[in-house]
């Protein structure tokens, strides 16, 4: 590509990045309560989980014996 010119997937990365970032800062405010973080934007709890999936958010547990575990 020439220099200046813009990709055909730049505007639907660049919303996508934005919506993955937004959606863990909500979730991470709302103590990773679904339901919470779904109200604070706007969506549905389905929503909520598609997009988890979708961009692999997940909450990882870290326990005293450095075993760690992860909850969708």
């Amino acid at each position: 590509m020439a220099q200046g010119e813009i990709k055909p997937s730049a505007l639907k990365d660049k919303v996508e990045e934005i919506e993955k970032e937004m959606i863990l800062d909500a979730l991470e405010q709302s103590n990773w309560v679904k339901a919470k973080a779904a109200k604070m934007l706007g969506i549905t709890e389905r929503i909520i989980d598609y997009k988890m999936k979708k961009y692999g958010l997940k909450k990882v547990y870290i326990y005293k014996d450095g075993v760690s575990h992860t909850k969708l």
